[in-house]
């Protein structure tokens, strides 16, 4: 992998400069995380499409300070993906992730030609105990993290990356990440989305259940959905050949990849 930095956004990519005959995607981490969520993607995906991960501003080695609404971290990525001129970008978002790429193709769709939802929802409120955990015992609420993020069967190794990583990301920023979740609600505006979306849930999901996903797939006019067996919240490293599977077999379904 390739580790680049483009307007105080730091990311990784398969391969840079990105290919101009190719799409590309932009994947976006959730709440307390970085890019290392995408590792398995970027990697995995790059011999097919280009793969660009990102660490949104506060996370991990990029530049700037948290913010406390999906708007605000749209916008930076907006002005992250028109800075670095990717070719068809591709937003793929993974629960705070996920719902930056609705604002996205809310309010900026003319950027994007498809978008990919996974493990995210149009409306995701938050337990107030998650944010009391995160203000008043950290370590604790890593832990929570890591017993709920993942399915029952799944391998606490696979998990150690990203939960390094919300580790390293300062409480505060982290705190902001999950008020933004609890604000952000875009249920009344899905009928507003007209290109391709792939939604893909995991099928052990207990922070955002399968059913978000339902309802995603049921008011967007051209969702397409992917169901991930014995995989929870933290997909992209629980099942990465899966999703690989499904995000390849999304692009091959649009005419740009063949084989």
């Amino acid at each position: 992998m390739i580790e680049k930095k483009i307007g105080g956004i730091a990311f990784c990519a398969g391969q840079w400069p990105p290919a101009e005959d190719l799409p590309t995607l932009v994947f976006i981490h959730g709440s307390g995380g970085s890019r290392v969520l995408w590792h398995p993607q970027v990697e995995g995906l790059a011999a097919r499409v280009n793969t660009v991960a990102v660490d949104l501003p506060g996370h991990g080695a990029s530049d700037g300070k948290g913010r406390d609404r999906v708007e605000d971290y749209a916008s930076d990525l907006a002005a992250f993906v028109q800075a670095a001129a990717l070719p068809r970008p591709v937003p793929c978002g993974l629960s705070i992730g996920g719902a930056i790429v609705l604002q996205l193709m809310l309010d900026r769709a003319e950027l994007f030609p498809a978008a990919i939802l996974c493990c995210t929802g149009a409306r995701l409120r938050v337990l107030p105990t998650i944010l009391e955990t995160i203000a008043s015992d950290y370590e604790k609420f890593i832990g929570m993290l890591g017993d709920f993020g993942s399915a029952p069967g799944t391998d606490p190794t696979r998990l150690a990356p990203i939960l390094d990583a919300t580790r390293a990301c300062a409480p505060a920023v982290t705190l902001g990440d999950f008020t933004a979740c609890d604000r952000f609600d875009v249920m009344a505006r899905l009928s507003e989305i007209f290109r391709p979306v792939l939604v893909i849930s995991g099928a052990e999901d207990r922070l955002t259940p399968p059913k978000y996903a339902d309802y995603l797939e049921k008011q967007i006019f051209q969702a397409q959905r992917a169901r991930i067996p014995a995989a929870g919240h933290l997909l992209p490293l629980e099942q990465p050949e899966a999703l690989n599977a499904a995000i390849a077999d999304f692009f091959r379904g649009l005419g740009w990849i063949n084989g």
